[in-house]
């Protein structure tokens, strides 16, 4: 257990395999929001195919494990692709970043939903009253309320996005775990790397979760703010 040895030679390798984590994490959930926002108004709509097609999609990504659909896609996609395309392989960063969007894609649907719930209806009524077409309602008064609201929810799932991308490892994807892994098989020093990796993610965590709380905190106060203005 040589924590000294373990930081001196790991600590460039970790810390590229968080610089991974941290971009594949964050593109992971750009993506996510596109997806999230469209699954959410396929669910909102009155069209029953869109609104089924919606509620399949988040019913099969929140009850399945996040480990299968990264199997499914590194493993199992491409070789039903390969049917067709013979030639066809997955690579770990792209499986990892498309495993990472749909699965975020599925649980910010939801949080987009209650975000867009939680609007007063009259604010849309008001808009109407004013001109404003449906889609014009949606895209200017509806939605960026929603994502104010949202908006804790979604650094949460940021949150969730980094520690999930440890369970890309499994696919080879170069993140921290696997680079872990790697210095391990090299070291032998399974206690200190593991903990030096532990205190990594725990650093990178809290620093989101003080924004989170921050994010949290400014909303209370405008909304403290709105209510004495209204009265």
């Amino acid at each position: 257990m040589d924590f000294a040895r373990v930081f001196r030679e790991a600590t460039p390798m970790l810390m590229y395999g968080m610089l991974w984590t941290i971009l594949v994490s964050l593109i992971g959930i750009a993506i996510g929001i596109v997806i999230g926002l469209a699954v959410c108004l396929m669910k909102l709509s009155k069209n029953k195919v869109l609104n089924a097609i919606a509620g399949v999609y988040i019913w099969v990504i929140r009850g399945t494990p996040m480990l299968v659909q990264a199997f499914l896609i590194f493993f199992g996609f491409p070789q039903l692709i390969q049917l067709v395309f013979p030639g066809f392989r997955s690579d770990p960063l792209t499986a990892g970043i498309i495993t990472l969007s749909i699965n975020a894609g599925a649980y910010l649907a939801e949080v987009f939903r209650g975000g867009i719930q939680a609007v007063p209806k009259g604010q849309t009524e008001a808009a109407r009253s004013l001109g404003l077409s449906q889609a014009q309602t949606l895209m200017k008064v509806v939605l960026p309320q929603a994502f104010k609201i949202a908006l804790p929810s979604m650094v949460n799932q940021f949150i969730i996005s980094v520690k999930d991308t440890s369970i890309l490892s499994v696919i080879g994807l170069a993140e921290v775990v696997n680079k872990t892994k790697t210095y391990v098989g090299k070291s032998y020093q399974f206690f200190a790397s593991y903990i030096y990796v532990a205190l990594l993610y725990l650093a990178v965590v809290s620093l989101l979760m003080v924004i989170q709380m921050r994010i949290e905190k400014k909303l209370k106060y405008e909304e403290k703010k709105r209510h004495r203005d209204e009265h």
